[in-house]
């Protein structure tokens, strides 16, 4: 199987676990995305990979406003029908259909089925998936010098066998530990995750406090 096929294959296994989650949930439920229902996160990933005009307000504050609007608009559709369009994937013509944005694409739907399994009492964490877990962890490389650019002291994180990713470099390190999916998630701002620090108490506490938007 080719790079590229399996990073397709674990994309489309997220997308559908979600998928199967939101229709399990419904429309209400609450998610880890501030505010958002479970339909208000289903009309996000919708414009996402369908509304290129809107998708760049995702990031860019100035063009939010009109991500909100196409999102509102999006979110009064009905709710299986927005399930079975991400379900789908992106559509041909989205660049989110390109190859090499598979990873991304895992990233962001492993990141988004959490949202909505752990903002409910009771979750832990799903098996390690290999596939998974190896896209995920190549990710991070990425997502942790984005995440930590802020932070005040530098930052280290590490799988349980030891492969790490220096996030940032500083004077005094903090070492972050824990598996590739549960890296991804603290990296991404979610304090549900289970990871486990090494460095001062201060410095600790001075990188759980560093703004990990990206």
């Amino acid at each position: 199987m080719t790079a590229s096929r399996s990073t397709g294959a674990v994309a489309a296994a997220e997308r559908n676990a979600l998928a199967d989650l939101f229709l399990e949930r419904g429309p209400d439920e609450p998610t880890l995305c501030g505010d958002w229902t479970t339909n208000d996160l289903l009309a996000h990933l919708v414009i996402r990979e369908r509304r290129p005009d809107a998708a760049p307000g995702i990031l860019i504050p100035p063009l939010a406003f009109w991500t909100q609007r196409v999102q509102a608009r999006t979110a009064q559709r009905d709710f299986g029908a927005n399930v079975a369009l991400i379900r789908s994937g992106p559509p041909t013509w989205s660049p989110l259909a390109l190859p090499p944005l598979g990873g991304v694409d895992v990233q962001e739907y492993f990141i988004h089925h959490e949202d909505v399994r752990r903002a409910v009492e009771g979750w832990s964490p799903r098996p390690v998936d290999e596939a998974r877990d190896k896209l995920l962890w190549t990710q991070l490389g990425v997502l942790g010098k984005l995440a930590y650019r802020s932070s005040p002291v530098g930052v280290t994180l590490r799988r349980p066998d030891g492969a790490e990713h220096n996030a940032k470099s500083g004077a005094r390190t903090v070492t972050i530990v824990g598996e590739p999916s549960e890296l991804v998630l603290f990296t991404s701002g979610r304090e549900q995750c289970v990871v486990s620090f090494e460095g001062e108490p201060a410095d600790v506490a001075a990188v759980k406090g560093t703004d990990r938007g990206l």
